[in-house]
């Protein structure tokens, strides 16, 4: 999953090389952090976060057989 996050957030920003994911595992469920330079932010989350959704929608239904965990995704600068 981390690498599905940052080919999709790479081809989105303008420095790919500020692309950072970090993974965060619990017992019930696993949190990415994604990180972008201050100035990508804009483009990871969209207009009214409607990339950052379908960002979550696809690591969700692509985690969705791989595990009965919980899958989010945080959007940091």
């Amino acid at each position: 999953m981390k690498d599905l996050i940052i080919l999709i957030a790479r081809n989105l920003v303008d420095n790919p090389d500020a692309v950072t994911v970090t993974e965060i595992e619990t017992e019930k469920s696993t949190t990415y952090e994604l990180r972008v330079a201050p100035e990508d932010m804009g483009k990871v989350i969209g207009k009214q976060g409607r990339i950052a959704n379908s960002i979550r929608s696809v690591v969700k239904a692509a985690a969705y057989n791989k595990s009965d965990k919980r899958i989010f995704i945080e959007i940091a600068q």
